[in-house]
């Protein structure tokens, strides 16, 4: 009998989280380890509990489960990286990749197929949900720079061009091309339609 493989879950609504341990618990030969609620303390829980695969929302408080990720990989990259979501969004496919993760699953797939993403990704495989796979593919990359995101991220918030010049250490003429190129490359109107549906997508 191999080792049981032991498994952190990070996901912030308690529910979901016991539900996931649960039908994960009845596996063989895996067992969750530890449970946390919120995106920053997964590095440490990971680390505390020697876990071989950690389970991860993309939605917690603190930080995302994309940015656990690359936390986790970064210090512990022996452990193996499974993200969920409820959104099918294809941008955070990429995302997601990019950080390290192993396998990015949509959260309501059944339980039989999470206990075997967890078996392959042990075993050295990369399991991506299909639909979102091609939906990522017919998407195309994200047709932003980091500046652009960043500018329209601190934007969502409805701040002026002077705002987000001075909370970005930026000149106002620089916000505004950023904020114009943004917009002309989503072919929306305006800089909220763009920071919209840039976050639709996972661009965000």
């Amino acid at each position: 009998m191999s080792h049981t493989i032991k498994v952190l879950l990070a996901e912030d609504q308690s529910m979901v989280r016991e539900a996931l341990a649960a039908l994960l618990g009845l596996e063989d030969d895996i067992e969750v380890v530890a449970q946390v609620a919120r995106g920053d303390e997964v590095l440490a829980a990971a680390r505390a509990h020697g876990v071989d695969v950690a389970l991860l929302d993309i939605e917690m408080p603190g930080m995302t489960g994309i940015e656990a990720a690359a936390q986790v990989h970064k210090a512990l990259p022996d452990v193996k990286l499974v993200v969920l979501t409820t959104f099918g969004r294809p941008g955070y496919l990429r995302t997601a990749m990019e950080a390290g993760a192993d396998a990015f699953l949509v959260k309501d797939a059944p339980a039989a197929q999470l206990a075997e993403a967890v078996r392959k990704v042990l075993a050295g495989e990369r399991v991506i949900d299909p639909t979102l796979a091609a939906a990522a593919l017919a998407e195309g990359a994200n047709p932003l720079t980091d500046r652009e995101r960043e500018v329209l991220r601190a934007a969502e918030d409805g701040s002026t061009n002077a705002e987000l010049a001075a909370k970005l250490h930026l000149s106002q003429g620089t916000v505004r091309n950023y904020l114009s190129t943004a917009i002309q490359k989503l072919a929306v109107r305006n800089r909220a339609e763009a920071a919209r549906l840039a976050r639709e997508k996972g661009w965000l």
